[in-house]
């Protein structure tokens, strides 16, 4: 039995323009119904929001807590954004994901949520949460797919996130996919040589891991981008993960790790204006969001924004 926080309207609210469709926002279009009673239908277009609410991995990897916060601050923010989808779509908030201490378990539910919306034909796009919410991701994506379909795993990412720490951190979830997937590969844009022990570069090396610097994607992209390409291209399936300390912390202050050298919000808009047009990307994260540390919500407001921009990708 999956444990859920049922998701609650009250959180989907905005300006009110009229009933005319072309004058709507994501709340006039949001049906809350928890994950395990949506009535799923092939014939439809459906997007399903799930949320993991954790810190645990952040708190284990001694980073700053308050991301368990984030699920819930993102859907404000996207509920008064103008919809920009096609009206035929239907939009679930399926709800929340609670981890209070047992981070495995909690894990193991999200790849559950996740596995159910890809067996039901929807497209599940999940708010984190610290990082650690991209293992439960995984989890779901090669629950649905089975062993042998070819995965990669894109992530947006300052930090490698590949420690070896003997047990499940925001730090060491991509580590852990290529240790007991051989059907998977691992391209990591937006990397900070700051932000990355020498042993991590190492272990990037060693595990075959694919990965472009931060100042590689800003100065260089359309040299990066052929290169991107060429990376999806080799595999069946895409998983993308967005995690929020990769952003330059003068637009993304609310996270655990800030970065003063992160990427601009505009390259990661159109690093998700490409990815959300591939047919082959199954499923999209955003994680590390931290309403504790945030600046008047700019950083909540920034997800639910790029969060839009890949279903606009994807869906109009």
């Amino acid at each position: 039995m999956l444990i859920f926080i049922e998701p609650d309207p009250a959180l989907w609210t905005g300006r009110f323009d009229g009933n005319d469709p072309l004058a709507f926002r994501f709340y006039q279009k949001i049906q809350c119904i928890p994950v395990d009673r949506i009535p799923f239908s092939p014939e439809e277009k459906q997007i399903v929001f799930l949320g993991f609410s954790s810190d645990e991995g952040v708190r284990r990897n001694k980073g700053r807590p308050g991301a368990r916060k984030g699920p819930d601050e993102i859907r404000k923010q996207l509920a008064g954004l103008p919809y920009p989808l096609e009206e035929a779509i239907t939009l679930y908030d399926g709800g929340n994901i609670m981890v209070d201490g047992d981070l495995e378990k909690g894990q193991e539910e999200l790849g559950q949520a996740v596995k159910m919306v890809l067996t039901g034909k929807a497209f599940p796009l999940i708010f984190g949460g610290g990082h650690e919410t991209a293992y439960g991701h995984y989890l779901g994506v090669r629950g649905f797919l089975g062993k042998e379909p070819s995965l990669g795993i894109i992530n947006i990412d300052a930090h490698f996130d590949m420690r070896e720490d003997g047990l499940s951190t925001s730090g060491t979830m991509f580590r852990q996919i290529l240790e007991q997937d051989s059907k998977a590969g691992y391209l990591v844009l937006g990397i900070q040589p700051l932000g990355n022990t020498k042993k991590l570069f190492s272990t990037a090396k060693r595990f075959g891991a694919k990965y472009f610097l931060e100042e590689e994607l800003e100065e260089n992209y359309e040299e990066v981008l052929v290169q991107i390409l060429d990376f999806t291209k080799k595999y069946d399936y895409i998983l993308l993960t967005l995690c929020f300390d990769s952003i330059n912390s003068a637009y993304a202050p609310g996270v655990s790790a800030p970065s003063p050298f992160g990427l601009n919000p505009k390259t990661v808009r159109s690093l998700l204006r490409l990815f959300g047009k591939m047919e082959h990307l199954l499923s999209f994260d955003i994680s590390e969001v931290n309403p504790e540390t945030d600046e008047n919500g700019k950083t909540s407001k920034l997800a639910a924004m790029l969060a839009a921009e890949l279903l606009m990708a994807r869906f109009s």
